[in-house]
């Protein structure tokens, strides 16, 4: 069989075998490797050579870039949650919403995930942010923990990824050193996507709360790290103050998006920040420190492994023939393009490792076909929305991860609200991008 051919099956093969494990509760730690060795062998690479110069580079390679920004934020998630400052903004939301209707509290979470990506937070910080705040919130409306990862999803990774014009994410912005556009490209097909997405996803939610209460679930029993940290009824009183509560946090975002400090500092100063306002809240400060600390080392190790199972992924020759075959898709242009890039964000895992690959290989291919640039960058952005969170993919690891949950548990959830419903969505763009431009 050709060379290049038999590279193909696979990495097919081994994106199969990384999926079908992972969602039968496999680690990734043992499974990307795994799959790499199915890549490599098909490829015909020296195992030994493509996991210690290939595999190993991917891993060390993320590892070293955001060694400090898991660590960071893991810990100040911690701060927030040991010092009743989650639990006290929970109860803020709580008052905001109301108790009574539990797609209205779920949708707050989702807003506030949004608000916290369009000024720039990646979508790791928003989870270390999010998961303390939502967690009190789930307990008291009694909804299963299960949905969370889902609802997190919804909030981080469809319209404020990429479909919201002006949006900072880093999806919105890889186009614009290729097209010679800016983030605010084709506003109308933007609003239009982030619209569409936020009314498909409130009725699909209100369906799943529905048939999860149906089925008799609630909090109790789903969220393995469920905790009692010192914030009970009986000590209510010793809650921070509401305002003390933002404050951590505000610090943080001011820090990140005003002054434009980097988010390490911007994470160590809202710790600080909170370790001295909090002081009363947190009478074991080096419990928490240290808790937190070491709360980060699975979900890094665990995104490290598939990074590095795109790195292989991405050098073997039959990656080659994936990327020429996907030029030649038929059907109208725009629908060539966004499948080009869903396909990458698939393959790799990555929405920004699809895009910036589906940009470097067919951008000027687009352009010489006379496409609008503008409809070109939000089309191939909001692409970025779907396949992106197939189980292996980084951000789904390590949400899982930090939540507690396996992707049996959780998985579906994530599947409708973040890629079923983003494709929906991608698909009625395109026919209305076909109609305006």
């Amino acid at each position: 069989m050709d060379p290049q051919m038999l590279s193909v099956i696979g990495i097919f093969v081994g994106l199969a075998t990384l999926v079908i494990l992972a969602l039968r509760g496999w680690s990734v730690i043992i499974i990307a490797p795994i799959a790499a060795i199915i890549v490599l062998a098909f490829s015909q690479v020296n195992l030994l050579t493509g996991l210690n110069e290939i595999y190993m580079k991917g891993f060390s390679s993320f590892a070293m870039k955001f060694f400090l920004l898991f660590l960071m934020g893991t810990i100040f998630g911690k701060v927030m949650e040991d010092s009743g400052a989650a639990k006290k903004i929970a109860a803020f939301i709580l008052r905001l919403t109301g108790k009574k209707n539990e797609l209205h509290v779920v949708m707050a979470i989702v807003a506030v995930c949004g608000l916290l990506g369009y000024g720039g937070v990646s979508v790791f910080v928003i989870l270390f942010v999010v998961v303390p705040v939502a967690r009190p919130l789930f307990k008291e409306i009694d909804l299963s923990w299960h949905l969370f990862p889902g609802i997190y999803f919804f909030g981080v990774a469809t319209f404020v990824m990429s479909m919201l014009p002006g949006t900072p994410q880093i999806q919105n912005i890889i186009p614009t050193k290729y097209l010679g556009t800016t983030a605010m490209a084709a506003p109308a097909l933007g609003l239009f996507a982030s619209a569409a997405i936020i009314i498909l996803n409130y009725f699909l939610l209100g369906w799943i709360i529905k048939r999860s209460k149906c089925r008799g679930e609630g909090y109790e029993g789903s969220d393995p790290h469920a905790v009692k940290d010192g914030t009970t009824e009986d000590d209510e009183k010793n809650l921070p103050n509401i305002w003390i509560a933002f404050l951590p946090s505000i610090v943080l975002l001011i820090l990140l998006n005003v002054l434009n400090v980097d988010i390490i500092w911007s994470l160590l100063a809202g710790t600080f920040t909170g370790l001295i306002v909090f002081y009363k809240q947190l009478p074991n400060k080096r419990k928490t420190l240290i808790t937190g600390g070491t709360n980060s080392a699975i979900p890094l190790i665990n995104t490290c492994a598939d990074v590095a199972f795109g790195t292989v992924v991405g050098t073997v020759i039959g990656f080659k023939a994936i990327s020429s075959a996907l030029l030649s898709i038929p059907g109208t242009p725009l629908i060539s393009l966004s499948l080009a890039t869903q396909l990458m964000c698939g393959v790799t895992g990555s929405a920004s490792g699809g895009i910036g690959i589906a940009m470097e290989l067919f951008a000027k291919h687009f352009l010489a076909m006379g496409i609008n640039p503008e409809v070109i960058h939000r089309i191939a952005s909001l692409s970025t929305a779907g396949l992106d969170v197939m189980p292996h993919n980084g951000a789904v690891i390590t949400a899982l991860a930090v939540v507690g949950l396996t992707h049996k548990e959780a998985y579906k959830y994530i599947f409708i609200l973040a890629l079923l419903a983003p494709m929906v969505t991608n698909a009625l763009c395109i026919m209305v991008a076909s109609l305006l431009y």
